[in-house]
């Protein structure tokens, strides 16, 4: 079992109906509409709520940034690689990321916030040197976990490859990349990699990219955060083929 803490995380969890609930802890010194709310989802579900002291939230969420809701539920289910590739969602289609080494899951959590906001049909990890999709990186997300399907890989070269194989053109995010994102064309499915903090990406993710493009940054700047960057990358790739969407509509 995991914990969720704090409004947003939790609702999403409610209204998403992914995750199986073993109860919803709400604190005694805390009553508002917000609280009333997710009060009000969980028993439409059939989920206990239990009225807690504020200390014994506390002790459940193992820190007191809960917001006065602590949710205990399943473990986030893991999308397979073939259906993040065969199925994508509603949404922008052919658009998924992969991601390189990222170990902060508050990166994690906003690459993933970012990710469905861009309307990508998943993200995809390595099972080794990746942060864990804990109530850190929901958090982080501000609940978008609970919407966007992420596989989990024990190879991602190799995932790499089967996503070409799907038709999928990989581009890598690299500081050191000749060329500009912004001339980058994306001539359709579409999966972006982002390296991890620090390191960028590793050299074998690196060659199995078709294309590395780069991030132009005004002199002083060294690097974006991992998850400004996707962020950055994942709408420009999104504004781009609105933008030949509409050339083809005139």
């Amino acid at each position: 079992m995991a914990v969720l803490l704090g409004i947003h995380p939790v609702r999403e969890a409610l209204r998403a109906r992914a995750r199986a609930f073993q109860y919803l802890a709400v604190s005694r010194n805390r009553r508002d509409a917000r609280i009333g709310e997710l009060m009000r989802l969980a028993r439409e579900q059939g989920i206990p709520v239990r009225v807690e002291m504020a200390a014994a939230l506390d002790k459940l969420a193992g820190s007191p940034r809960h917001q006065g809701v602590v949710a205990v539920v399943a473990a986030k289910a893991l999308a397979a690689l073939e259906d993040l590739l065969a199925a994508p969602p509603a949404g922008v289609a052919g658009l998924l990321v992969a991601l390189d080494g990222i170990e902060d899951p508050h990166n994690l959590g906003a690459i993933v916030r970012s990710a469905a906001a861009a309307g990508a049909g998943g993200v995809i990890v390595p099972a080794r040197r990746s942060a864990p999709l804990n109530e850190t990186a929901a958090r982080a997300s501000a609940g978008a976990l609970e919407h966007v399907r992420v596989a989990q890989v024990s190879n991602l070269a190799a995932a790499l490859e089967k996503a070409k194989q799907a038709g999928y053109w990989i581009v890598g995010l690299d500081a050191a990349a000749p060329q500009p994102l912004w001339r980058q064309d994306f001539p359709g499915a579409t999966l972006l990699v982002v390296g991890g903090e620090g390191r960028g990406l590793h050299e074998l993710i690196r060659k199995r990219c078709d294309f590395l493009a780069r991030i132009p940054l005004q002199p002083g700047v060294a690097s974006l955060n991992a998850s400004a960057a996707a962020a950055v990358a994942l709408f420009e790739i999104v504004r781009r083929r609105w933008s030949a969407s509409a050339a083809e509509r005139k």
